[in-house]
């Protein structure tokens, strides 16, 4: 098979769940020889979390802080580009610099057509919380705090409701966004491939190991519920374990290109 450019597909391999440990391994094991890396942007996406749900609440929007966390958690992959090639430069012997992160993230353009699938997803799952809280909770639905809005989600049939389809739907998003993006990303920083070649790629990594890939999916969840919840704070070390396993996952996933002639 061939790319929308002409070039041979990735070829994409079978896995099982001991690739899946495996890979977390090898995450870990990165994260420990160059923690300072991890740290950094660990403490940066939880930042970034934290401002988000802050800002909401100081616009007098509290009862949008739970949906925001969990579409904020969206856009991990694409945070987490930086670790992907922290794992590569190691694999390869290379000693990683942040010049050398950003020269190799300006090198490839077809990263940014990623981040915008990524944002429109998060756009996306914000507009149907938004339509959902209007479908069930009425038009003008509006809270003055988060304890407000709680019990009314918890304490209403409408509420309840509410909760029930915008968790699937979130999960639904969830499973499309991971789908498109868990080897995407590692895919386009290790080689020169369209962006809609590296979805495609994706997508087949998932259905090929259906068992597998929906298992790292619900780990990734787990992992991400439970660093979000005292303030983004465990998002300092699982974050990096979790982008440097996805490197060490898709090099089990697709098959090396054969060595130049």
């Amino acid at each position: 098979m061939t790319s929308i450019s002409g070039k041979t597909d990735p070829v994409v391999r079978r896995i099982t769940a001991s690739d899946v440990i495996d890979a977390l391994g090898q995450g870990a094991r990165d994260f420990q020889a160059l923690p300072l890396y991890g740290l950094a942007f660990g403490a940066l996406y939880a930042a970034g979390g934290n401002l988000v749900v802050f800002s909401a609440t100081a616009f007098g929007m509290s009862y949008l802080a739970y949906p925001l966390a969990a579409g904020f958690a969206l856009i991990g992959p694409f945070v987490a580009i930086a670790l992907y090639e922290i794992s590569r430069c190691r694999e390869a012997g290379e000693t990683p610099s942040l010049r050398g992160l950003w020269a190799t993230l300006r090198r490839r353009s077809e990263i940014g057509w990623m981040a915008f699938v990524t944002v429109f997803i998060f756009v996306m799952w914000m507009y149907q919380v938004r339509f959902l809280m209007a479908l069930f909770l009425g038009l003008h639905a509006s809270f003055s705090n988060i304890q407000e809005f709680i019990a009314v989600v918890l304490t209403t049939n409408e509420g309840l409701a509410f909760l029930l389809v915008g968790n699937i739907e979130g999960a639904v998003l969830s499973l499309i966004l991971f789908s498109l993006t868990v080897v995407s990303f590692p895919l386009l920083l290790d080689r020169d491939v369209d962006f809609v070649t590296a979805m495609i790629t994706s997508v087949r990594a998932v259905v090929t190991s259906p068992l597998p890939m929906i298992g790292w999916a619900a780990v990734i969840v787990v992992v991400l519920i439970v660093s979000i919840l005292p303030f983004f704070i465990g998002l300092l070390v699982t974050l990096p374990v979790l982008g440097h396993a996805t490197w060490h996952l898709y090099r089990r996933i697709v098959e090396p290109l054969p060595p130049a002639a």
